[in-house]
């Protein structure tokens, strides 16, 4: 498949929102704030009661397209928000978080158009996981070559940081909404199995901050998304002879669900900074447990 080349491509960013109105409005501000003006700014809205209509309808002017309706989850209104997208390359921002500084495309579009011509569909950073009060608990993404075989058992690349090509929808089609909580990674998968898949990692760039969520809610979403892992692989024939990594991290997941239903939030966020030390990572859970209690 190849595509006409652009070196300043139209970037099409979207947001799905729900109920979001003490964070949407940073967001939509990072993303009128950047200096790159090829961008367009798509908001779909399920139906929400709580004011984040009135916060759309104050920012008009910064929104190229945005409708509030019930809808089926933030898939659903990922499909919607397609067929209103013009970009090149689409992104795909939470609601609760936002572009990292006010470079974060222009920085990004340079890469898009060095790759243009190389028939590359998906282009990533690197992502900051930051608290409820923003501070950075840590920076994730890593280059392909690293995370290839992984990609296979789980999603190993934070979608917050990924660039996907208008033709990635063509050649895959849209989101599948029967994954309702890691469609974006089955999405990924359609492409990264393919052996000439190639996506390109901007080491040295970070794309946007992704807020944490709630620390007790934790391991049972983590089951899930284990669980749709495992269906999405099925979905598209990757077969593994012994995943090990998925199977480690769905042990991981149960466990962590077992001691939160018998001690409190503060021991298990010691009991996982202490796990997460042991394997060379810096804390976490505490940082996030206090995050929430401010």
């Amino acid at each position: 498949m190849s595509y006409k080349p652009s070196l300043t491509p139209l970037i099409s960013i979207i947001v799905a929102v729900f109920n979001r109105s003490d964070s949407l409005q940073r967001c939509i501000n990072s993303v009128a704030s950047q200096n790159y003006p090829d961008k367009e700014l798509i908001i779909i809205d399920g139906g929400s009661t709580d004011g984040t209509v009135d916060i759309l309808k104050s920012n008009n002017e910064q929104i190229t397209y945005w409708k509030s309706e019930q809808d089926r989850g933030i898939y659903h209104a990922f499909n919607k928000a397609l067929a209103h997208s013009k970009g090149e390359w689409i992104y795909f921002l939470g609601s609760d978080d936002y572009l990292w500084d006010n470079q974060s495309l222009s920085n990004i579009a340079q890469k898009l158009g060095e790759v243009a011509d190389r028939n590359v569909l998906l282009v990533y950073g690197k992502v900051a996981i930051v608290s409820q009060s923003g501070d950075v608990l840590e920076v994730v993404n890593k280059p392909w070559e690293q995370v290839k075989d992984l990609f296979l058992q789980g999603c190993y690349i934070c979608h917050q940081g990924v660039f996907h090509h208008k033709s990635l929808f063509e050649k895959h089609g849209q989101f599948d909404e029967s994954f309702p909580i890691s469609s974006d990674y089955e999405l990924l998968l359609r492409e990264l199995k393919l052996k000439d898949s190639q996506p390109l990692f901007v080491p040295d760039l970070t794309i946007a901050a992704m807020q944490t969520g709630g620390f007790s809610s934790s391991p049972e979403h983590r089951i899930s998304i284990l669980q749709e892992f495992a269906r999405a692989r099925k979905k598209n024939h990757v077969s593994l002879l012994f995943p090990s990594v998925w199977l480690w991290n769905y042990i991981k997941a149960l466990i962590w669900f077992i001691l939160m239903n018998v001690f409190s939030d503060r021991t298990v966020s010691y009991i996982a900074d202490r796990y997460r030390s042991l394997t060379g990572r810096p804390p976490l859970w505490k940082k996030i447990s206090q995050s929430e209690n401010l």
